[in-house]
């Protein structure tokens, strides 16, 4: 057998469209649920506060819904699918120029000025 090779993923490999609704669709269920719970739908009450916890619920599951889909997508084009499968060999925060504190010749690097503008520290 032969292996193929290795493909960029593309953003639908990435995170499936089923995938996405239905984390979405999970994330409203839960909102609803806790809307219907802490409004008592499931206790003894009069007609009319049922409906009222029914409709609000829905209302808060609707907007769950919405919210958790355009998040999630916003942020999967955030990601570079080239760069899922890289390897990260520095730390992300840094600057690239820096050179890593813990790199041998970290120590030889000159020091930048000081920001305030005073007077140097005197070099030994």
């Amino acid at each position: 057998m032969t292996d193929k090779p290795a493909e960029k993923p593309t953003r639908r490999d990435l995170m499936k469209p089923v995938q996405l609704l239905g984390l979405a669709f999970g994330a409203a269920v839960f909102a609803g649920f806790v809307t219907l719970m802490s409004m008592g739908f499931f206790q003894t009450r009069p007609a009319d506060q049922i409906q009222r916890a029914l409709v609000v619920g829905l209302v808060a599951a609707g907007v769950t819904f919405i919210v958790v889909l355009v998040s999630v997508a916003l942020m999967l084009l955030a990601v570079d699918p080239a760069k899922v499968t890289a390897t990260v060999d520095r730390p992300l925060l840094l600057p690239k120029e820096t050179p890593d504190a813990t790199a041998p010749d970290a120590a030889d690097a000159p020091e930048a000025p000081p920001a305030d503008g005073g007077p140097e520290k005197p070099r030994s």
